[in-house]
This record gives C-alpha cells, structure tokens and sequence, in this order.
C-alpha cells in the first residue's frame, strides 16, 4: 500500500500507524517522501524495515510520488492512503475478503467518515458514493477517494497510472479511465476517516480545478473506446463545465481564456461523429 506525504510529519505518523494496526496483515507499506523538510525521514525511522521509505529530492507532486510507489511495488493488489487520513483496522481484510469473493471485480472502495478541521460532518447528498457502473455520476464530481479504494495491479498496467501533468484532479482522471471500463464496487462500511478543510491541501492552494476535469474529458474523447451513452454525456457535462469555467474567465477579465471555453463544446461536438 501506497503513501505520498509532504511535510505531514506526524499526520504520516499516524497513517503508517493505522495500517500497522490492520487486522490483516499481508501488506507492504511504501511511503514516498516528496521532498519534506519538517522532519518526516526522521520520524518515520520508528518503523524500521516494517516500511519502504522513498525520497525524492525535490517536490515532483503526489502523482508522481504515487507512481514512484506503484513502480517500486511487487503486490498484485495496489491501496493508497493519503497521509493527512487513516484507516480502522478492519478495512484491508474486508476488501482483500471483497476481491477473493469476487474474482472478476478489478476495483473496490469502502465508504468513510469525514472530519473537516476537527469535527465530523455528513457528506452532501451529491458526494455519496455510488457503486457499480459509477462512470456518469462521477463525470460531475470525483466520487472515489484515493484513501478508500483498491485496485488490481492489472488494471493499472491495462489503463496506465496516475498523469503527473495534472496538479489537482489527478484522481479524478484515473477514475474516469477506470470507470468508462470497469465497475467500481462500494463496501458501504466506514473504513477511512478522512481528514479535510486544512490549508496544505491541494484543493485549497489551486483555483479553477474544473480546467484540468475538462482537460481530463478530453483525453477520454481523444483516446476513443467511450460507446454512444458514455460520449454524449462526457459532451454533456464538459459543457457544464466549459460554461462555468469560461463565464468565470469572462468575470475576471480573462476575455481570450473565457471565450475559449465557451467555444470549446461547440468545437468538440463538430469533430465527433455519433
């Protein structure tokens, strides 16, 4: 299992710790240390050889940094945990139980508890996640969280991994490109307890993350495969999104971005045949 951290001494701490606690106990835990310079390597030698810890020398992004970690890894079975999260001890052998039982499935996540800045909230109905062919819903908004969910490693060799271009949204690219394919199947036991609202998240520091879903939509165009349904609501949505983007430009003053965006469906829409 895979864990990206930067500058998160103690909050990796506590994720390493919760694995270690896991019930099931079949594991490797690879920690790839993005460039930290709180104090991280140090606190992380507590775990000995029970962790493979990388470095990179320089801050590269957590993409690259879980892809450092997927290419290092030998398991048939890929998790990933976001440092600033950590699991119940329960949840690796539920979804390992999840994959024995169910051979042809490739994907699987657990539901979660959220905590935003140190108390507990309940998701909008809009983020409860689906299971199954989740490939539209999740089209409008990522609906699988990196902490929660399983992958074989055979389908990472089939679809690729984690796009280091991308800053944000990164996951929700490789959903999409799982999902369009694959069922993504729900444990609906909380697992994770996934942490949120603090100012080192990515989601905080990058505006505008709806450019890179777009971005992420037309590499599904481009890369073909998608049937009839899958196209026109991948078209249905970059629309949505292209509209609001691009009236957000127009707002800011960035005429020749915003009109970009707006024309960017229209243009999309007369180079595909259905």
């Amino acid at each position: 299992m895979i864990i990206p951290t930067l500058n998160r001494a103690r909050k990796v701490v506590r994720a390493v710790s919760s694995v270690l606690e896991q019930t099931f106990k079949d594991f490797e835990i690879i920690v790839v240390d993005d460039g930290s310079d709180d104090g991280t390597t140090e606190l992380l030698e507590q775990f000995g050889d029970g962790i493979m810890y990388l470095r990179n020398g320089k801050t590269l992004g957590v993409s690259a940094a879980r892809n450092r970690a997927i290419k290092a890894s030998e398991a048939p079975l890929i998790a990933f945990l976001d440092s600033d999260d950590y699991w119940l001890p329960q949840k690796l052998k539920v979804q390992t139980d999840f994959f024995r039982n169910n051979p042809d499935a490739v994907a699987c996540q657990t539901d979660e508890v959220w905590v935003r800045k140190g108390r507990r909230v309940n998701p909008m109905k809009k983020h409860i996640k689906p299971s199954g062919d989740i490939f539209e819903d999740s089209l409008r908004l990522c609906l699988v969280s990196p902490s929660a969910v399983i992958l074989r490693r055979s389908l990472l060799d089939e679809v690729g991994i984690f796009d280091e271009e991308f800053p944000v949204c990164e996951d929700y690219d490789l959903w999409l490109r799982i999902g369009c394919l694959y069922p993504i199947w729900l444990i609906k036991d909380k697992f994770v307890i996934k942490e949120g609202g603090h100012d080192d998240q990515l989601s905080s520091s990058i505006k505008g993350m709806d450019r890179f879903r777009i971005r992420s939509m037309l590499k599904l165009l481009d890369m073909g495969g998608l049937n009839t349904a899958q196209i026109k609501a991948v078209q249905k949505e970059l629309s949505v999104k292209c509209h609001i983007y691009g009236m957000g430009c127009l707002k800011r003053g960035k005429s020749e971005e915003g009109e970009y965006y707006l024309n960017l469906p229209e243009k999309i829409h007369a180079n595909i045949s259905l």
